[in-house]
Protein backbone atom coordinates (compact mmCIF):
# COMPACT_ATOMS: atom_id res chain seq x y z
CA UNK A 1 0.00 0.00 0.00
CA UNK A 2 2.91 2.32 1.06
CA UNK A 3 4.78 1.45 -2.35
CA UNK A 4 1.20 2.31 -4.11
CA UNK A 5 0.41 5.13 -2.84
CA UNK A 6 3.84 6.73 -3.05
CA UNK A 7 3.84 5.48 -6.91
CA UNK A 8 -0.11 6.46 -7.40
CA UNK A 9 1.08 10.19 -6.37
CA UNK A 10 4.20 10.35 -8.80
CA UNK A 11 2.53 9.42 -11.63
CA UNK A 12 -0.39 12.05 -11.11
CA UNK A 13 2.08 14.35 -10.91
CA UNK A 14 4.13 13.77 -13.84
CA UNK A 15 0.71 13.61 -15.94
CA UNK A 16 0.37 17.77 -14.81
CA UNK A 17 -2.82 17.35 -13.01
CA UNK A 18 -3.97 20.23 -10.11
CA UNK A 19 -2.79 19.71 -6.98
CA UNK A 20 -5.99 19.28 -5.44
CA UNK A 21 -7.50 16.60 -7.82
CA UNK A 22 -4.24 14.31 -7.53
CA UNK A 23 -4.60 14.04 -3.61
CA UNK A 24 -8.47 13.79 -4.22
CA UNK A 25 -8.07 10.77 -6.97
CA UNK A 26 -5.25 9.29 -4.91
CA UNK A 27 -7.49 9.05 -1.76
CA UNK A 28 -10.54 7.54 -3.86
CA UNK A 29 -8.33 4.92 -5.19
CA UNK A 30 -6.64 3.77 -2.01
CA UNK A 31 -9.72 3.95 0.15
CA UNK A 32 -11.92 2.20 -2.70
CA UNK A 33 -9.16 -0.28 -3.17
CA UNK A 34 -7.90 -1.30 0.62
CA UNK A 35 -10.86 -0.19 3.19
CA UNK A 36 -12.70 -2.93 3.93
CA UNK A 37 -15.99 0.01 4.66
CA UNK A 38 -16.62 2.77 2.34
CA UNK A 39 -14.94 6.08 3.47
CA UNK A 40 -15.89 8.81 1.00
CA UNK A 41 -18.99 9.62 2.93
CA UNK A 42 -16.39 10.67 5.49
CA UNK A 43 -15.47 13.48 3.00
CA UNK A 44 -18.37 15.80 4.18
CA UNK A 45 -17.16 15.75 7.85
CA UNK A 46 -13.89 15.87 7.59
CA UNK A 47 -14.18 19.11 4.86
CA UNK A 48 -16.66 20.91 7.35
CA UNK A 49 -13.87 20.18 10.20
CA UNK A 50 -10.74 21.16 8.43
CA UNK A 51 -12.35 24.42 6.74
CA UNK A 52 -13.53 25.42 10.40
CA UNK A 53 -10.25 25.18 11.93
CA UNK A 54 -9.30 28.53 13.66
CA UNK A 55 -5.84 28.99 12.68
CA UNK A 56 -7.02 28.47 9.08
CA UNK A 57 -8.39 32.36 9.26
CA UNK A 58 -5.04 33.45 9.61
CA UNK A 59 -3.75 32.32 5.97
CA UNK A 60 -5.74 34.58 3.92
CA UNK A 61 -5.33 37.73 6.67
CA UNK A 62 -1.60 36.94 5.82
CA UNK A 63 -2.07 36.81 2.01
CA UNK A 64 -4.42 40.05 2.18
CA UNK A 65 -1.28 41.71 4.28
CA UNK A 66 1.34 41.26 1.59
CA UNK A 67 -1.13 41.87 -1.42
CA UNK A 68 -1.95 45.41 0.63
CA UNK A 69 2.00 45.53 0.78
CA UNK A 70 2.74 45.10 -2.82
CA UNK A 71 -0.46 46.86 -4.30
CA UNK A 72 0.27 50.46 -2.38
CA UNK A 73 4.21 50.14 -3.18
CA UNK A 74 5.89 49.90 0.42
CA UNK A 75 7.29 46.65 -0.10
CA UNK A 76 9.25 49.08 -3.49
CA UNK A 77 10.02 51.93 -0.97
CA UNK A 78 11.60 49.57 1.07
CA UNK A 79 14.09 47.85 -1.45
CA UNK A 80 15.22 50.92 -2.28
CA UNK A 81 15.42 51.89 1.28
CA UNK A 82 17.86 48.72 2.24
CA UNK A 83 20.35 49.22 -0.97
CA UNK A 84 21.08 52.95 0.40
CA UNK A 85 22.41 51.01 3.41
CA UNK A 86 24.19 47.55 1.63
CA UNK A 87 25.21 48.73 -1.45
CA UNK A 88 28.79 49.48 -0.26
CA UNK A 89 29.04 45.73 0.59
CA UNK A 90 31.09 43.77 -2.89
CA UNK A 91 27.50 42.39 -4.69
CA UNK A 92 25.96 45.42 -4.18
CA UNK A 93 22.20 45.08 -4.81
CA UNK A 94 22.25 41.44 -4.64
CA UNK A 95 22.56 41.94 -0.74
CA UNK A 96 19.51 43.70 -1.01
CA UNK A 97 17.69 41.15 -2.95
CA UNK A 98 18.50 38.82 0.25
CA UNK A 99 17.94 41.92 2.83
CA UNK A 100 14.90 42.76 1.14
CA UNK A 101 13.56 39.44 0.82
CA UNK A 102 14.37 38.52 4.32
CA UNK A 103 12.34 41.73 5.39
CA UNK A 104 8.88 41.53 2.90
CA UNK A 105 9.18 37.46 4.24
CA UNK A 106 8.40 39.05 7.30
CA UNK A 107 5.29 40.48 6.51
CA UNK A 108 4.04 39.05 3.47
CA UNK A 109 4.45 35.04 4.83
CA UNK A 110 4.66 34.19 1.33
CA UNK A 111 7.95 32.94 -0.97
CA UNK A 112 6.38 33.38 -4.23
CA UNK A 113 5.12 36.85 -3.45
CA UNK A 114 8.62 37.77 -2.51
CA UNK A 115 10.34 36.81 -5.29
CA UNK A 116 7.85 37.96 -7.86
CA UNK A 117 7.74 41.83 -5.26
CA UNK A 118 11.29 42.25 -5.47
CA UNK A 119 12.26 40.67 -8.62
CA UNK A 120 10.05 43.46 -10.13
CA UNK A 121 12.17 46.14 -8.74
CA UNK A 122 15.69 44.83 -9.21
CA UNK A 123 15.65 43.09 -12.43
CA UNK A 124 15.96 46.28 -14.64
CA UNK A 125 19.50 46.95 -12.50
CA UNK A 126 20.90 43.65 -14.10
CA UNK A 127 22.04 45.55 -17.60
CA UNK A 128 21.71 49.15 -15.88
CA UNK A 129 24.86 48.35 -12.92
CA UNK A 130 25.96 45.21 -15.20
CA UNK A 131 25.74 42.80 -12.55
CA UNK A 132 26.51 38.78 -13.62
CA UNK A 133 22.42 37.58 -14.64
CA UNK A 134 23.06 34.35 -13.38
CA UNK A 135 23.92 35.17 -9.58
CA UNK A 136 21.70 38.15 -9.67
CA UNK A 137 18.55 36.26 -10.67
CA UNK A 138 19.55 33.10 -8.28
CA UNK A 139 19.60 35.96 -5.61
CA UNK A 140 15.86 36.62 -5.85
CA UNK A 141 14.72 33.03 -6.74
CA UNK A 142 16.93 32.20 -3.29
CA UNK A 143 15.93 34.99 -1.25
CA UNK A 144 12.17 34.94 -2.11
CA UNK A 145 12.16 31.17 -0.18
CA UNK A 146 12.88 33.00 3.02
CA UNK A 147 9.08 33.62 2.97
CA UNK A 148 8.50 30.05 4.17
CA UNK A 149 10.95 30.31 6.83
CA UNK A 150 11.34 33.62 8.59
CA UNK A 151 7.39 34.32 10.18
CA UNK A 152 4.63 34.98 9.56
CA UNK A 153 4.69 31.99 7.03
CA UNK A 154 1.54 30.49 5.60
CA UNK A 155 3.43 27.35 5.27
CA UNK A 156 4.01 27.13 9.18
CA UNK A 157 0.68 27.58 9.84
CA UNK A 158 -0.41 24.32 7.64
CA UNK A 159 2.00 21.96 8.70
CA UNK A 160 0.73 23.17 12.63
CA UNK A 161 -2.68 22.43 11.34
CA UNK A 162 -1.81 18.81 9.94
CA UNK A 163 0.44 17.73 12.74
CA UNK A 164 -1.24 19.76 15.55
CA UNK A 165 1.48 21.79 16.55
CA UNK A 166 1.89 24.89 18.27
CA UNK A 167 2.27 27.87 15.56
CA UNK A 168 3.73 29.93 18.30
CA UNK A 169 6.51 27.61 19.06
CA UNK A 170 7.12 27.01 14.90
CA UNK A 171 7.51 30.54 14.73
CA UNK A 172 9.64 31.20 17.89
CA UNK A 173 12.08 28.11 16.47
CA UNK A 174 12.18 29.72 12.71
CA UNK A 175 13.57 32.70 14.37
CA UNK A 176 17.47 32.08 14.82
CA UNK A 177 17.54 29.74 11.56
CA UNK A 178 15.71 32.09 9.43
CA UNK A 179 17.64 35.15 9.57
CA UNK A 180 20.80 32.91 9.92
CA UNK A 181 19.99 31.73 6.56
CA UNK A 182 19.57 34.85 5.07
CA UNK A 183 23.01 35.60 6.47
CA UNK A 184 24.58 32.84 4.94
CA UNK A 185 23.22 33.64 1.48
CA UNK A 186 24.44 37.13 1.58
CA UNK A 187 27.97 35.58 2.75
CA UNK A 188 27.88 33.12 -0.25
CA UNK A 189 27.56 36.43 -2.36
CA UNK A 190 30.12 38.32 -0.69
CA UNK A 191 32.40 35.10 -0.72
CA UNK A 192 31.88 34.48 -4.57
CA UNK A 193 32.50 38.89 -5.15
CA UNK A 194 35.63 38.43 -3.79
CA UNK A 195 37.00 35.75 -5.73
CA UNK A 196 35.18 37.12 -8.70
CA UNK A 197 35.03 41.10 -8.51
CA UNK A 198 33.75 40.92 -12.07
CA UNK A 199 30.62 39.51 -10.43
CA UNK A 200 29.68 42.30 -8.59
CA UNK A 201 28.05 45.58 -11.00
CA UNK A 202 28.64 48.93 -9.98
CA UNK A 203 27.32 50.23 -6.98
CA UNK A 204 25.71 53.06 -6.37
CA UNK A 205 26.73 55.14 -3.73
CA UNK A 206 25.16 56.70 -1.36
CA UNK A 207 25.41 59.68 1.28
CA UNK A 208 24.82 58.99 4.89
CA UNK A 209 22.25 61.99 4.98
CA UNK A 210 19.94 59.90 1.67
CA UNK A 211 21.27 56.91 4.17
CA UNK A 212 18.76 58.78 7.16
CA UNK A 213 16.56 59.70 4.87
CA UNK A 214 15.64 56.55 3.66
CA UNK A 215 14.94 55.06 7.28
CA UNK A 216 11.68 56.52 7.23
CA UNK A 217 11.04 53.31 4.28
CA UNK A 218 11.65 50.62 6.37
CA UNK A 219 9.75 51.45 9.73
CA UNK A 220 6.74 49.95 8.07
CA UNK A 221 7.77 46.44 7.76
CA UNK A 222 9.39 46.17 10.78
CA UNK A 223 6.06 48.12 12.82
CA UNK A 224 4.72 45.09 10.58
CA UNK A 225 6.90 42.46 11.81
CA UNK A 226 6.69 43.80 15.49
CA UNK A 227 3.01 44.03 15.66
CA UNK A 228 2.29 40.60 14.08
CA UNK A 229 5.32 38.28 15.35
CA UNK A 230 5.38 40.60 18.64
CA UNK A 231 1.49 40.31 19.57
CA UNK A 232 2.42 36.10 19.14
CA UNK A 233 5.20 35.86 21.30
CA UNK A 234 4.16 38.09 23.88
CA UNK A 235 1.29 36.15 24.34
CA UNK A 236 -1.13 38.88 23.83
CA UNK A 237 -2.66 37.42 20.12
CA UNK A 238 -2.81 34.20 18.90
CA UNK A 239 -1.78 33.84 14.90
CA UNK A 240 -5.19 34.77 14.00
CA UNK A 241 -5.72 37.87 15.97
CA UNK A 242 -2.31 39.10 15.28
CA UNK A 243 -2.45 38.61 11.30
CA UNK A 244 -5.42 40.25 11.95
CA UNK A 245 -3.73 43.29 13.20
CA UNK A 246 -1.15 42.91 10.70
CA UNK A 247 -4.11 44.03 7.65
CA UNK A 248 -5.28 46.93 9.92
CA UNK A 249 -1.67 48.41 9.94
CA UNK A 250 -0.92 47.54 6.33
CA UNK A 251 -3.93 49.35 5.48
CA UNK A 252 -3.30 52.34 8.15
CA UNK A 253 0.20 52.60 6.26
CA UNK A 254 -1.27 52.74 2.89
CA UNK A 255 -4.03 55.46 3.55
CA UNK A 256 -1.00 57.45 5.18
CA UNK A 257 0.73 57.24 2.24
CA UNK A 258 -2.38 57.82 0.43
CA UNK A 259 -1.94 55.07 -1.74
CA UNK A 260 -5.10 53.26 -0.66
CA UNK A 261 -8.05 53.71 -3.05
CA UNK A 262 -10.45 51.90 -4.94
CA UNK A 263 -8.42 49.63 -7.73
CA UNK A 264 -5.75 48.90 -5.12
CA UNK A 265 -8.24 47.55 -2.68
CA UNK A 266 -10.13 45.19 -5.06
CA UNK A 267 -6.91 44.31 -7.18
CA UNK A 268 -5.43 43.37 -3.27
CA UNK A 269 -9.23 41.25 -2.43
CA UNK A 270 -8.88 39.55 -5.66
CA UNK A 271 -5.17 38.09 -5.67
CA UNK A 272 -6.16 37.25 -1.63
CA UNK A 273 -9.24 35.69 -3.04
CA UNK A 274 -7.46 33.59 -5.92
CA UNK A 275 -4.99 32.33 -3.54
CA UNK A 276 -7.11 31.51 -0.47
CA UNK A 277 -9.35 29.25 -2.47
CA UNK A 278 -6.13 27.46 -4.01
CA UNK A 279 -4.94 26.86 -0.35
CA UNK A 280 -8.17 25.93 1.40
CA UNK A 281 -9.31 23.39 -1.04
CA UNK A 282 -5.90 21.68 -1.19
CA UNK A 283 -5.92 21.48 2.77
CA UNK A 284 -9.48 20.05 3.16
CA UNK A 285 -8.36 17.41 0.37
CA UNK A 286 -5.64 16.93 2.16
CA UNK A 287 -7.17 15.91 5.25
CA UNK A 288 -9.34 13.01 3.85
CA UNK A 289 -6.10 11.69 2.55
CA UNK A 290 -5.01 11.21 5.57
CA UNK A 291 -8.05 10.24 7.16
CA UNK A 292 -7.50 7.26 4.41
CA UNK A 293 -4.13 6.93 5.06
CA UNK A 294 -4.59 6.17 8.37
CA UNK A 295 -7.89 3.84 8.32
CA UNK A 296 -5.81 1.60 6.08
CA UNK A 297 -2.46 1.48 8.26
CA UNK A 298 -0.12 3.46 5.47
CA UNK A 299 1.09 5.91 8.47
CA UNK A 300 1.30 2.99 10.93
CA UNK A 301 2.99 0.68 8.51
CA UNK A 302 5.65 3.26 7.65
CA UNK A 303 6.12 4.32 11.39
CA UNK A 304 6.59 0.45 12.35
CA UNK A 305 8.63 -0.37 9.89
CA UNK A 306 11.30 2.36 10.15
CA UNK A 307 11.40 1.55 13.66
CA UNK A 308 11.80 -1.96 12.64
CA UNK A 309 15.00 -1.30 11.02
CA UNK A 310 17.00 0.05 13.87
CA UNK A 311 19.30 2.39 11.67
CA UNK A 312 20.87 5.10 13.71
CA UNK A 313 18.38 7.86 13.78
CA UNK A 314 20.98 10.49 12.49
CA UNK A 315 21.14 8.32 9.60
CA UNK A 316 17.79 8.22 8.74
CA UNK A 317 17.07 12.01 9.19
CA UNK A 318 19.93 12.35 6.56
CA UNK A 319 18.23 9.53 4.08
CA UNK A 320 14.74 11.58 4.58
CA UNK A 321 16.66 14.65 4.00
CA UNK A 322 18.00 13.06 0.20
CA UNK A 323 14.40 12.27 -0.26
CA UNK A 324 12.78 15.38 -0.02
CA UNK A 325 15.67 16.83 -1.99
CA UNK A 326 15.20 14.22 -4.62
CA UNK A 327 11.25 14.65 -4.37
CA UNK A 328 11.33 18.39 -4.63
CA UNK A 329 12.57 18.36 -8.01
CA UNK A 330 9.76 16.71 -9.24
CA UNK A 331 6.58 18.30 -6.85
CA UNK A 332 5.33 21.72 -6.07
CA UNK A 333 5.92 22.89 -2.75
CA UNK A 334 2.56 22.95 -1.18
CA UNK A 335 1.44 19.47 -2.39
CA UNK A 336 4.92 17.86 -1.43
CA UNK A 337 4.56 19.20 1.95
CA UNK A 338 0.91 18.17 2.62
CA UNK A 339 1.15 14.82 0.69
CA UNK A 340 3.81 13.52 3.07
CA UNK A 341 3.43 15.14 6.69
CA UNK A 342 1.39 12.34 7.95
CA UNK A 343 3.24 9.59 6.59
CA UNK A 344 6.93 11.47 7.92
CA UNK A 345 6.06 12.79 10.77
CA UNK A 346 4.88 9.69 12.69
CA UNK A 347 8.16 7.99 11.47
CA UNK A 348 10.00 11.80 12.86
CA UNK A 349 8.72 11.05 16.09
CA UNK A 350 9.38 7.08 16.38
CA UNK A 351 13.02 8.20 15.50
CA UNK A 352 13.18 10.56 18.76
CA UNK A 353 13.15 13.62 16.79
CA UNK A 354 10.94 16.73 17.82
CA UNK A 355 8.13 17.64 15.96
CA UNK A 356 8.79 21.32 15.92
CA UNK A 357 12.71 20.81 15.53
CA UNK A 358 11.64 19.00 12.15
CA UNK A 359 9.04 21.38 11.28
CA UNK A 360 12.16 24.12 10.81
CA UNK A 361 13.60 21.53 8.62
CA UNK A 362 10.84 20.55 6.76
CA UNK A 363 10.30 24.12 5.75
CA UNK A 364 14.30 24.71 4.16
CA UNK A 365 13.77 21.41 2.21
CA UNK A 366 10.20 22.68 1.27
CA UNK A 367 12.44 26.05 0.46
CA UNK A 368 15.14 24.00 -1.37
CA UNK A 369 12.14 22.37 -3.49
CA UNK A 370 11.63 25.41 -4.90
CA UNK A 371 14.70 26.63 -6.14
CA UNK A 372 15.08 22.99 -7.67
CA UNK A 373 14.61 21.83 -11.79
CA UNK A 374 12.68 21.39 -13.28
CA UNK A 375 9.76 22.10 -11.03
CA UNK A 376 11.30 25.27 -8.89
CA UNK A 377 8.59 27.35 -8.62
CA UNK A 378 10.97 30.70 -7.99
CA UNK A 379 13.17 29.79 -10.76
CA UNK A 380 9.81 30.47 -13.18
CA UNK A 381 8.74 33.19 -11.38
CA UNK A 382 11.85 35.46 -11.33
CA UNK A 383 12.63 33.87 -15.15
CA UNK A 384 9.31 35.13 -15.57
CA UNK A 385 9.40 38.41 -13.98
CA UNK A 386 13.11 38.77 -16.32
CA UNK A 387 10.64 37.82 -19.50
CA UNK A 388 13.93 37.32 -21.38
CA UNK A 389 17.44 35.05 -21.32
CA UNK A 390 18.10 31.65 -21.01
CA UNK A 391 16.50 29.97 -17.91
CA UNK A 392 20.04 27.99 -16.96
CA UNK A 393 20.57 31.43 -15.72
CA UNK A 394 18.64 31.17 -12.74
CA UNK A 395 19.03 27.69 -12.10
CA UNK A 396 22.63 28.02 -12.34
CA UNK A 397 22.84 31.18 -10.51
CA UNK A 398 21.07 29.43 -7.65
CA UNK A 399 22.83 26.49 -7.29
CA UNK A 400 25.12 28.55 -4.35
CA UNK A 401 21.92 29.23 -2.04
CA UNK A 402 20.46 25.40 -2.26
CA UNK A 403 24.02 24.43 -1.39
CA UNK A 404 23.93 27.17 1.83
CA UNK A 405 20.12 25.60 2.74
CA UNK A 406 21.78 21.80 2.68
CA UNK A 407 24.64 23.28 4.99
CA UNK A 408 21.69 25.28 7.38
CA UNK A 409 19.82 21.50 7.33
CA UNK A 410 23.14 19.82 8.72
CA UNK A 411 23.72 22.43 11.34
CA UNK A 412 20.14 22.10 12.50
CA UNK A 413 20.64 18.25 12.71
CA UNK A 414 24.18 18.99 14.36
CA UNK A 415 22.89 21.48 16.70
CA UNK A 416 19.14 21.38 16.89
CA UNK A 417 19.00 23.72 20.02
CA UNK A 418 19.21 26.72 17.53
CA UNK A 419 15.45 26.30 16.80
CA UNK A 420 14.50 24.51 19.92
CA UNK A 421 16.70 27.25 22.16
CA UNK A 422 13.79 30.22 21.80
CA UNK A 423 10.19 27.87 22.28
CA UNK A 424 11.94 26.31 25.60
CA UNK A 425 12.88 30.10 26.85
CA UNK A 426 9.60 31.17 26.15
CA UNK A 427 7.86 28.62 27.52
Amino acid sequence: MAWLSVGVLLILAALGIYVAAILGILAIFLGETFSFIPLLPALGDISWSASTEFVLVAVPLFILMGEILLRTGIATDMFRALDRWVNWVPGGLMHTNVAASALFAATSGSSVATAATIGTVSIPNIELRQYNAALFLGSLAAGGTLGILIPPSINMIIYAVLTDTSVTDLYLAAIIPGFLLAAMFSLAILGACIIKPSLSGTADKSTWPERIAALKHLLPPILLFMIVVGSIYAGWATPTEAASLGVVASLLFGVYRRRINRTVLLMAFEGTMRTTAMVTLIVVIAFFLNFVLQSIGVTQFVSDFMEGLDVNPTWAMIAIIAFYLVLGMFMETLSLMIATTPIVVPVILALGFDQVWFGILFMILIEAALITPPIGVNLFVVQAVRGRGPFRDVVVGSLPFLLMMIVMMLLLLAFPDMALWLPRVFN
